[in-house]
């Protein structure tokens, strides 16, 4: 039993490792956060009144996010939307003062 490892062998095992360590890592990665504050293409009205109706890209408001309001339009799963009041993109899961929700 005293089976000794030719340079072949190593490699091998040693390139196997290195691909389930980066598969591995992969699969165990956090998905990448949506960013919806990128305000460089509007007017400096529509800033500052995203400024003054303090939009938030990650709501602090218990039960309060864009995805529950009349105001917000929605656009593709794990995109950016829109909004009737606050200009610019506007993250599902963000809030601002001029939240107004969605009927029951």
């Amino acid at each position: 039993m005293d089976q000794k490892l030719g340079r072949r062998d190593v490699l091998k095992h040693s390139a196997a490792l290195g691909v389930v360590a980066v598969v591995g890592s992969a699969a165990c990665s956090k998905p990448k956060a949506l960013s919806c504050v990128d305000t460089t293409a509007l007017s400096s009205a529509d800033a500052q009144t995203r400024m003054t109706l303090q939009y938030v890209d990650n709501s602090v408001e218990p039960g309060k996010k864009c995805t529950s309001c009349q105001q917000f339009v929605p656009a593709a799963p794990d995109s950016c939307g829109t909004c009737k009041v606050v200009k610019g993109p506007i993250n599902p899961n963000g809030y601002c003062k001029s939240f107004v929700a969605k009927p029951a």
